[in-house]
């Protein structure tokens, strides 16, 4: 299991011109689900995305985490951050987990972030989908368990 995360001062995502989920300061996680993933994995990776310490304390330093900085979290699903690349031109997706276990797990990272007392927006499973952000720092990192 596979999470982009990005320190956000904002972030949207839209689907066919609707916003389904949007949130100020905080972290943008874009989540993508491999075919061996399960309840465990997406259990430590929520524990991670939500515990890693990468907002400003008082003095300046990357110590804080989402919650402890009072932000909030969009999770966006994310297939392609499964894709094999490394040989070709063109991505092979293999690796990434069928659509309804995806859905499955994506909704069950959702569900674990919520149950952290995180205020977490979504995206649309599936959907083809805008998303729009301030990157700040700008701070991005890749988590995977």
């Amino acid at each position: 299991m596979i999470a982009l995360i990005q320190r956000v001062t904002q972030a949207s995502v839209s689907v066919a011109g609707e916003v389904t989920g949007e949130i100020g300061p905080g972290l943008l996680v874009l989540l993508g689900v491999e075919k061996d993933d399960d309840e465990q994995k997406a259990n430590r990776l929520c524990e991670r995305v939500l515990g890693y310490r990468i907002f400003s304390d008082d003095a300046g330093k990357m110590n804080l985490n989402v919650q402890q900085a009072g932000g909030s979290v969009l999770v966006v699903s994310q297939f392609t951050l499964a894709a094999d690349t490394e040989r070709g031109m063109r991505p092979s997706f293999s690796r990434g987990a069928a659509p309804q276990d995806a859905q499955a797990l994506y909704d069950y990272f959702v569900g674990r972030c919520r149950e952290q007392g995180i205020t977490t927006q979504t995206g649309r499973f599936a959907a083809d989908m805008q998303v729009s952000l301030t990157n700040d720092g700008p701070v991005t990192f890749w988590l995977q368990v």
